[in-house]
Parts: C-alpha cells; structure tokens; sequence
C-alpha cells in the first residue's frame, strides 16, 4: 500500500512540475558523462539572470530532472549537490576578516551579513526555491526521506541533511500547522493515505478504518497550507470508560459502538508520523495537547486523558541482556525455579527464551503464569531505570514523558498480534495526560531526568 502510494504520489510531483517543455534531460542513471549537464543546469538555477518566475522555471525543470532518475542516479544527484554545493570555506574566512577588522557599526553589520549569506550552502539556496512551486514543499520532504538513509556514515550527505532539516523545520513550525478531525466523510483519497501511514496498529481493511471513524472514535492530524491532502502526523482516540488496557479490545470490530457522551476517558492510541522527510522535525508533542484541548472544550464529561501505548524498545533490551551473559541475574529465585519447572529445567534465560519462541504461548496457561511477574517486572525496570543517557531508552516512552505524561499502568497481555508480541512481549503501557500535571512533569523529566510514575509502577520495578 504505502508503495502504491509513493508511486501515485510520484506521478503527482511529476504532474505539478509539469511546465514549458524541457529541452534536457539525464540518463537515469546519472552517468559520469551527464554530471557536467547536471552542474550546468544547478548553476543556472542558482546564478543565472532573471526575475523569480524565470528562476522558478528552472528549479521545476530540475526537479523534473530529479524524479525521472532511478535510485542510483538520485543518489549520485544528492552526491553533486551535498560535496559540490556546500558552504565555500573561503567566503566564510573572508566573512569573519570582515567582521573582526570593521572599525564602525555599518562595517559590522555588513560583515555579519555577509557571514550570515556565506554560511548558508548553495545547495539549500537552490532547494529554497522549490518553495513557491505547485506540489514543491511536497517534493522536499520525499527528497529528504530518500536522503536519510543515504546520509549514514557519509559526513557531506549528513551535512545536506541537517541543513534541509533545518529549512523544513522553519516551514513547519506549529503556527502554520492547522488540526482538522478526519471523519468517514473525508476524500477516499485522505483516508487510503490513513491506511497507508499508520504505523502502531495496522488498518487492516476499509471496515477497521470506518470502525475507528465512528461515533465513540475519533482521529485528528496536523496539515501543512504547502501540503492540504497530506496529513503529517495523526492521532488515533477512543472514548471509553475508564482507561483502557487492551488493545484488540479496543479495536473489536464487532463491539458496539458508546455514546461519546458517556464516555469519561480519552484513550490516544495510535500516534503516526505520515511523512519519512520530516524525521527530527517535531509536532507530536502540540498534536496531544491540541486534541485533548479540543476533546476536553467539546465533551465536557470527559475527565481522564491517557493512552494505550506499545513498549517498542522491551523485546530488544532483553534480548541484549540474555545474549550478554547477565541473564540469570535478571530473575529473582522464585521466577527462575518457575521458568526452569515449565521449560523442562532449562536455565531460567534459556527457559525465557524458550517459552516466548512458542507459537501462541500466551494462551497457554502455564506459561503466562510463568512469564508474567518476569516480564511484568523486567517492563517496569526497563521503563523506569534503563535510559539512553540520562533519558528514558525506550522511544515511546521519552516522547510521552517528555511531552508531561505520567507513567500510569503497564498492562499485561494487552496487545497480543504478532508486532505487539515481537517487539514487547505484549506489553503496553498508560501514559496519563493529567491536565494540570503536564507542565511539572515535563520539566522533572527534560530538567532533572526525573520520570513521574504511579506508586504501583515503582512497586511492580522493586519487587
């Protein structure tokens, strides 16, 4: 699907850049004997005469250019750009002489901005024009999700990255960003999109989709003015009854449908990022706030504000600590004693091991009595005490609590598809939104690495 979609999309971008007919073009490949053509053609865009509309011209021309190449050759377009077009040395030192020697005040304003003119690449000059073509902005965020990859380990293609970060950032700040609900009504086109993006839970047909649209549901994304029929970020919520703790409960498409009227809590259960160019460019954070502003405004009777959220870091952490040679360490005498009774006395790492490889393991009575004060205790720890400097190492959980949540509830047996088992042995967690909390979370968490966690989360990590 998402595949599908990049295509459409594609033929789109190549729509939109369609204009006045272009009398070059390059191999898709890119070949070494294209390469002096390709330069020509970036240095008419940043140097040559004429107005804006002209410059815009040829910057379309350009993208055009860009699209029709193959993978290869857009990675040896990047390359040009990224080591060819970046910030001149000379013109920098020539900047601070400036600076350092300018004996009045109109001397140093100039120098500094000539300082503020060469520290800017050419590269990001060029690719600033796209901002005022049909489709443009769009056309730089899917270059950029393409760049990301490539930009691993080579210093010049980072350096083009960070710096295109910066521009998108510029472009998207939250005041431009407008938040719109999604109902069924919406294009077919917005809601295949949905389909495409969503990335916690799999949509899986048109009738999941509709059951997440209907009256006791609702989802909200942020749009871009550049980019009105493409979310960039959306949020999934249930109106239930007291917090929820298991999502294929949630998401039963045979359950009927609440009276959002009755409802008393909010559960955010899904949190997608719909574009891969956007990467490091945040709005999760104003996203929550807006729609539990929105929720709390339009439903009064709603009173608690928390989410349903997976542990995607847990699996993996345990894996390492077992293949590290520390997993008799992990487990009290009581748990390895069960661990090795029901793995046919196994060490209790192996037995570990053994028991979560099992094909539906968790219907098996036995075995889940087993795991779960392990893994039930292992999540706590990891959740509370394992951090990635000084913050917490499991992504989910950095965003929520940075953005002021509380550690509420971890939640056994709660997401049981095959994702959910694989990457938190079907664990999930409730972060509560409490409203007049958020503020004083968020600075124990960002300023003093302090994470706020219910008294029964503690416990469940001491036991």
């Amino acid at each position: 699907m998402r595949l599908e979609l990049f295509d459409r999309t594609l033929g789109s971008l190549k729509r939109a850049l369609r204009g006045r007919s272009q009398s070059w073009s390059l191999a898709p490949d890119l070949p070494q004997s294209d390469s002096d053509l390709l330069r020509q053609r970036i240095d008419a865009c940043l140097g040559a005469p004429g107005g804006e509309v002209s410059a815009r011209a040829r910057a379309a021309e350009l993208g055009r250019a860009y699209l029709a190449l193959n993978p290869t050759g857009r990675e040896r377009f990047l390359q040009i750009l990224a080591n060819e077009y970046g910030v001149v040395d000379a013109e920098v030192e020539a900047a601070i002489t400036a600076r350092r020697t300018a004996t009045d005040d109109v001397g140093r304003v100039a120098a500094e901005r000539q300082l503020r003119a060469a520290l800017l690449p050419p590269s990001i000059r060029l690719l600033r024009q796209f901002n005022g073509l049909p489709q443009g902005v769009k056309f730089l965020v899917d270059l950029r999700a393409e760049l990301l990859p490539l930009a691993r380990g080579d210093a010049a293609l980072k350096a083009l990255d960070n710096e295109l970060r910066e521009l998108l950032a510029s472009w998207f700040d939250i005041g431009f960003l407008a938040l719109e609900r999604i109902t069924w009504e919406a294009p077919a086109a917005l809601l295949e999109k949905l389909i495409a993006y969503e990335a916690v839970h799999e949509i899986r047909s048109w009738h999941d989709l509709k059951n997440r649209l209907d009256s006791d549901r609702r989802l909200y994304a942020f749009f871009h003015p550049s980019m009105p029929d493409e979310p960039l970020i959306f949020v999934q919520v249930a109106l239930v009854s007291g917090i929820a703790d298991n999502v294929q409960a949630l998401l039963d498409e045979t359950a009927p449908s609440g009276d959002p009227e009755d409802a008393d809590t909010a559960i955010f259960y899904s949190i997608s990022n719909a574009q891969a160019g956007l990467a490091g460019v945040s709005f999760g954070n104003f996203l929550i706030k807006r729609v539990a502003d929105h929720l709390s405004r339009n439903l009064p009777n709603l009173k608690t504000f928390s989410t349903l959220s997976p542990v995607p870091g847990f699996r993996a952490w345990l894996d390492l600590q077992l293949d590290g040679g520390e997993g008799e360490a992990l487990f009290t005498a009581s748990e390895a004693q069960d661990l090795s009774r029901i793995a046919d006395n196994q060490p209790p790492g192996l037995a570990l091991r053994t028991l979560l490889a099992a094909p539906g393991w968790y219907e098996d009575e036995a075995a889940a009595a087993a795991l779960k004060p392990v893994l039930m205790r292992l999540g706590a720890r990891y959740l509370l005490e394992v951090k990635r400097g000084d913050l917490a190492h499991d992504r989910v959980a950095h965003f929520h609590l940075s953005n002021g949540a509380r550690l509420e509830r971890i939640n056994w047996l709660a997401d049981t598809s095959e994702n959910g088992l694989r990457q938190s042995a079907g664990l999930m967690v409730n972060y509560l939104y409490d409203l007049s909390e958020i503020d004083k979370n968020h600075e124990a968490y960002t300023g003093e690495n302090r994470i706020a966690a219910a008294s029964a989360v503690r416990r469940l990590a001491r036991d």
